[in-house]
C-alpha cells in the first residue's frame, strides 16, 4: 500500500482492536512506507486538499471529541485510544443494530462476460444478505498480477460502469486506470423507491437499513478480496450522495477498506438540508409503515426511529469518521459538504495526531451537488496514491 504520504508509522499491535462482530478486526498498517519515503507527483498535487484552510484549521465546532471516554476521562496515548475506539464501536452497534453473521466465502455466480476498453467485463449475482442476492458488474483490467481495487456503490450498479449520469462512473474510470472495480447498486429497492435494506424484513427491521447498506458493502469486499486478481489488502470504496452515506458507513464500519473517498453524502447531520437527510426511514430513522413523509423534519412531520435518539443524545457522525484512523479518507465535498465541514473533520485529524499520523484526512470542494472533472480526478488520483504499490 502507498502511504507515502503517512510519514510516520504505527506499531501493528496498536491498532488491532478487538471490536463487536458487525466491525471487522484487521487494520492492514504493516506495509506503509517509511518516514523518509520519497513524495509522489500524485500526492504533490492532491496534497493541499489534505490540510484544513486557515479559517477552519484548529476548528472543532460543537462536536463532542471523539478523544473523551464516555466517562469523561480524556484520550493522550494510542492505547487510550485502542480502548476509546472499542467504546464508540460497541456504542454504535448497539444503536443501529447487530450484522448477520459476514457471508466470508462467497458464491459468485457469472452471467455474462464481455470486452470493453481494455478489461473484461462481468455481469456477477452473489449473496450480498443472508436471504437476498444482488447483481454487479466486476471489471478486470489486463494483466496477470494482483492489483488495488475498489466497490462502487450507488443507486444502480450501471452508473458507475457508464451507463447513467455523467461523472458518476467511477468504475468504469478506476478500473481504466488499473483497478478492480466492483460496482453495486439498490436496483430493486430504488424502483420501489424504499432505496435500502432491512433486515430481517421491510416489516421489521432491527438494523438500520444504512448499517445493512455497510454490512452489503462488507461482503461485497470478500467478493473482491476472494479474486486472484486483487490484492485484498489494498481495497478502497467510493460513492456519491445516496452511495456517499453508503461509501462512509462501510468504511467507517468495516475495517478492511482500506480507505475510501465520500462524495458529498452530507457527512454530519444537519437538518436545514433536505439532502443530508439522515433522518429517513431508508437511512437512520427507520420505522414500520406507513412512512413519514418524506422532507425535512418539522412538528407535522417529525423524525421516528433511532435518528431521534441519536441527537437527543448528542451523537453525530463524525464519531464514525474516527473509526477510520488511521485509514486515509478524502471526502469530496460538494453544496452538502461545504469547506465548513472542517469543523467535524478536525476531530479525526486529532485522532490521527494521538497515533502518530498525519495527511490522513482530505477535503475538496465544489458549489454543486454533482461530481465534475475536477473533484473526480481528484479522487482518482487519492486511490492511485494510496492503494498503487511503490515503484521500485
Amino acid at each position: 500500500m502507498n502511504l507515502s504520504f503517512l510519514n510516520r508509522t504505527l506499531p501493528l499491535a496498536i491498532t488491532l482492536i478487538v471490536l463487536p462482530q458487525a466491525f471487522a478486526q484487521d487494520l492492514e498498517t504493516s506495509n506503509l512506507a517509511p518516514a523518509d519515503a520519497p513524495q509522489s507527483a500524485l500526492w504533490q498535487k492532491i496534497q493541499p486538499n489534505f490540510s484544513p484552510p486557515p479559517q477552519w484549521a484548529g476548528k472543532f465546532g460543537d462536536y463532542p471529541s471523539p478523544l473523551r471516554f464516555a466517562d469523561g476521562t480524556q484520550v493522550k496515548t494510542p492505547a487510550d485510544w485502542k480502548r476509546r475506539r472499542a467504546e464508540i464501536a460497541s456504542q454504535w452497534e448497539t444503536l443501529l443494530g447487530k450484522w448477520p453473521p459476514l457471508i466470508t466465502k462467497p458464491q459468485v455466480e457469472i452471467l455474462d462476460t464481455q470486452r470493453r476498453d481494455g478489461l473484461t467485463q462481468h455481469r456477477i449475482r452473489f449473496a450480498w444478505t443472508p436471504d437476498q442476492h444482488t447483481t454487479g458488474y466486476l471489471l478486470i483490467p489486463d494483466g496477470d498480477h494482483p492489483r488495488p481495487a475498489v466497490l462502487t456503490v450507488f443507486y444502480e450498479p450501471e452508473t458507475a460502469i457508464g451507463q447513467g449520469k455523467p461523472n458518476r462512473d467511477f468504475a468504469i474510470q478506476l478500473a481504466k486506470r488499473g483497478f478492480v472495480t466492483l460496482s453495486i447498486g439498490t436496483s430493486e429497492a430504488s424502483a420501489t423507491k424504499t432505496y435500502s435494506l432491512y433486515y430481517p424484513s421491510i416489516e421489521d427491521a432491527n438494523v438500520a437499513p444504512l448499517s445493512m447498506l455497510a454490512y452489503a458493502a462488507a461482503n461485497a469486499w470478500y467478493v473482491l478480496a476472494d479474486r486472484p486478481e486483487v490484492d485484498s489488502n489494498r481495497i478502497g470504496i467510493v460513492g456519491h450522495s445516496f452511495g456517499g452515506k453508503w461509501a462512509m458507513f462501510g468504511s467507517c464500519l468495516f475495517d478492511k477498506f482500506a480507505c475510501a473517498a465520500w462524495s458529498d453524502p452530507g457527512i454530519v447531520f444537519d437538518e436545514s438540508r433536505e439532502s443530508v437527510n439522515y433522518w429517513e426511514p431508508w437511512y437512520l430513522g427507520y420505522h414500520p409503515k406507513p412512512w413519514r413523509k418524506r422532507g425535512l423534519i418539522t412538528d407535522s412531520n417529525p423524525a421516528r426511529g433511532l435518528y431521534p435518539r441519536l441527537t437527543a443524545e448528542g451523537h453525530d457522525l463524525h464519531e464514525l469518521h474516527a473509526l477510520m484512523a488511521p485509514r486515509p479518507f478524502l471526502v469530496s465535498g460538494g453544496s452538502e459538504d461545504p469547506p465548513k465541514r472542517w469543523e467535524p473533520l478536525n476531530h479525526s485529524i486529532e485522532v490521527n495526531r494521538v497515533l502518530g499520523y498525519q495527511d490522513r484526512v482530505g477535503m475538496t470542494n465544489r458549489p454543486d451537488h454533482s461530481p465534475n472533472d475536477e473533484s473526480n480526478e481528484t479522487i482518482y488520483s487519492f486511490f492511485e496514491h494510496v492503494l498503487k504499490p511503490t515503484p521500485n
